[in-house]
């Protein structure tokens, strides 16, 4: 009888568990479809605008295509065939890779420099912290038109000092030594505001306790900052890192602005290759190779990015 008992209890128990298991279950599916509900608004436009676009590219980059871009003749993979015995397009990706080896590490290395300005505890620094930030609020296109007019030849305020040096006066936009170089600096200045706010916000962040620490330890700054700053700040110097790389890849205003591509090609980065192709040579297809191309471009250095970098990243 007891032994009935016991197996009755156990089933019972057993029961009980799956009862609990199962209304568990039910209130996590009901949570999942809550937040699903409230994220459709944003999964929409992301189909929308995003991943809809990308299929058409990439069905798109299959196929020949008539005058007005329509897909008449499936040719396969024969778009990205041409695109790597094409010295146009390889040139367009070493122009494009110099330029983010021009931008992304002087933006993040000018960024820290005033973060680190900015955080000093002084009387009116946030009169600094304000000009430090100032071109967040400065366009792609009003940035290119400032620019467009100090690297003017005859008139631009950059030739003027230079004369009044007695240096020589440099070719900013028509040489092709110099304009990928000239359009970098205009890259860096227009993305320095969100990357220092950024990095001060974080900067602030940082206990002032470990300081005070490393100063009792006898730290002198440049202790300080090497083993206390750097380690804190490099989960968003990674962030930065990876955000700043991709926003270079795919930089087209200033590159349409300032050069048009030009002289010889020499600014002729990828995204402006795929504007070329789309827009003037009505090559729908192998635009959207390229497209498609400079993506996995991305996500590949992307996750070698996470793969190699965040390594060396600090959370605490």
């Amino acid at each position: 009888m007891t032994t009935i008992q016991s197996a009755e209890a156990r089933r019972g128990a057993v029961a009980g568990k799956e009862a609990w298991l199962t209304k568990a279950r039910q209130k996590e599916l009901r949570a999942l479809l809550k937040g699903l509900l409230y994220l459709s608004p944003s999964l929409l436009v992301f189909l929308l605008f995003v991943f809809y676009p990308l299929v058409r590219s990439f069905h798109l980059s299959l196929y020949a295509t008539d005058p007005i871009g329509r897909p008449s003749v499936f040719v396969g993979l024969e778009q990205y065939q041409r695109l790597f015995t094409t010295p146009n397009f390889l040139y367009s990706l070493q122009v494009s890779v110099a330029f983010v080896l021009y931008t992304v590490p002087t933006t993040i290395l000018a960024a820290l420099f005033l973060a680190v300005l900015g955080s000093a505890r002084l009387r009116g620094i946030s009169v600094f912290r304000t000009v430090f930030s100032s071109t967040i609020a400065v366009s792609g296109a009003t940035a290119s038109l400032i620019f467009l007019f100090l690297y003017h030849p005859a008139l631009g305020p950059l030739n003027y000092f230079l004369d009044v040096l007695g240096l020589p006066r440099v070719p900013w936009l028509t040489s092709p030594v110099t304009a990928l170089p000239s359009v970098a600096l205009t890259t860096v200045w227009l993305q320095l505001g969100l990357n220092t706010v950024i990095l001060l916000a974080n900067l602030l962040g940082i206990p002032e306790e470990l300081y005070e620490s490393a100063k009792i330890d006898g730290a002198g700054f440049r202790a300080m900052f090497r083993h206390i700053t750097i380690p804190m700040l490099s989960p968003t110097v990674f962030f930065l890192i990876v955000v700043d790389t991709l926003a270079a890849f795919q930089a087209f205003t200033q590159f349409n602005v300032l050069t048009d591509g030009g002289p010889v090609r020499s600014t002729t980065v990828l995204v402006y290759s795929i504007y070329q192709e789309f827009y003037f040579n009505g090559q729908y297809g192998y635009a959207s190779a390229q497209a498609v191309t400079l993506l996995g471009i991305m996500l590949v250095l992307t996750i070698l990015q996470f793969g190699l970098l965040e390594r060396r990243v600090f959370y605490r």
